[in-house]
């Protein structure tokens, strides 16, 4: 069964490093977006099973993609993946319906066993 997946990071190499962990492990569709307002108008426009969403991006950053995906009810899992390891912050995505909090620079396993805890791989 294939996942369509969305990857969502202001840094290329960041994108990149996550749809490795991915696609070498995973039968899944990946695409991507530079920003959270390409990220909201590819959730708005097509079904994503999983968005790998980083905090800190230009336009619109992770908390606005989270509240536009809560007040839109778009049905999609969210992990967070970012480098601001803040507690609040933590809390702050666990409110707005993200699965889990992962430090960049993600590893394979740790973003692997938290899919299958979920049942999405």
């Amino acid at each position: 069964m294939s996942y369509s997946v969305l990857v969502c990071d202001d840094s290329t190499v960041a994108r990149k490093q996550v749809m490795r962990c991915l696609s070498s492990n995973l039968d899944v569709e990946i695409s991507q977006a530079k920003n959270g307002q390409e990220a909201v108008e590819i959730l708005q426009n097509s079904q994503i099973d999983l968005l790998c969403l980083d905090l800190t991006m230009p336009i619109l950053d992770g908390i606005g993609v989270l509240e536009a995906i809560k007040a839109n009810k778009i049905e999609t899992y969210v992990v967070v993946i970012s480098a601001d390891i803040q507690d609040q912050m933590k809390v702050r995505v666990a409110q707005l319906g993200a699965l889990k909090f992962l430090e960049k620079p993600v590893k394979s396993e740790q973003l692997l066993s938290l899919l299958s805890e979920f049942g999405i791989r």
